[in-house]
């Protein structure tokens, strides 16, 4: 599959630049594949995931909010943009182990598609990612200072971290790129934007858990992004409302109908009665 995708960026249509700014809008059809080359190829291997050996688990609460998170960035970014959860992302060409695991991360302008390993080179640097850290049930593969180096080895403009064990007010923490630079905002009762997708980030429950990382699409976090759960119980509302209204309808216009009835019979004169 690797392969596949690294033939289809080499196949793509080359568009370049002339020295004086000039663009040359002719397309190459000539392929890499097709040249020859001072050496064989020596072709690195990026896995998908860690040997059986290395792999570490990962806690149940620590799963769903993630999935939960997915589900809502899903929601507001697909499929005008790619989002990926808990795939390797290679930003090191020449180094497989350069690398992170990001819970969560977006792709603005990229076309939601399915994808393994996450090659930057390929598919662009994501903009915004995810991090939920939860100690107490999921270790780690890196500590949190390692992971926060290659985030900025890795080029991301927003670096979101939720730690579901920690006090309040202290749950959500970002980071934003400013010239060139990965700095921590100040963050104040768990209650920030998000920059890149133009929402609010907020602590709130989900899906049965009482602390979870939310997205809303107001400052005020009213009008949170729903998960595919909390999204199929506000269709069942929504139908329960319906019926409801229609049988609130139905009866009103009965008892109307009634009504009328009763007043045709009271002015109708007796003896029009027994015609």
């Amino acid at each position: 599959m690797l392969a596949t995708a690294a033939r289809e960026v080499l196949e793509r249509p080359v568009v370049a630049a002339r020295a004086d700014g000039a663009r040359i809008e002719s397309v190459s059809t000539t392929r890499a594949s097709s040249l020859r080359h001072v050496r064989p190829v020596q072709p690195l291997r990026f896995p998908e995931q860690e040997p059986d050996e290395e792999r570490m688990g990962q806690g149940r609460r620590h799963r769903h909010l993630c999935e939960a998170l997915y589900q809502m960035l899903r929601a507001v970014c697909v499929p005008e943009h790619t989002v990926g959860a808990d795939q390797f992302v290679y930003f090191d060409a020449a180094n497989p182990r350069r690398c992170l695991a990001p819970d969560a991360f977006v792709t603005l302008g990229a076309v939601d598609h399915d994808f393994d390993s996450y090659l930057v080179w390929e598919e662009g640097t994501p903009e915004l990612a995810f991090e939920v850290l939860s100690p107490s049930d999921t270790p780690e593969r890196w500590t949190f200072e390692e992971k926060l180096r290659r985030y900025r080895a890795l080029g991301v403009r927003e670096l979101v971290t939720f730690h579901v064990d920690a006090p309040p007010g202290e749950r959500l923490r970002v980071w934003d790129r400013l010239e060139q630079d990965l700095v921590e905002r100040v963050v104040t009762d768990d209650r920030t934007p998000c920059v890149t997708l133009g929402l609010t980030l907020l602590v709130g429950p989900v899906d049965g858990y009482p602390v979870a990382m939310r997205l809303s699409r107001d400052p005020e976090g009213t009008d949170l992004v729903e998960t595919d759960k909390e999204g199929r119980f506000a269709e069942a509302r929504a139908r329960e409302a319906a019926v409801i209204a229609r049988q609130a309808e139905t009866a009103a216009r009965t008892a109307a109908e009634a009504r009328v009835a009763e007043l045709e019979r009271e002015l109708t004169p007796r003896g029009r009665r027994h015609d």
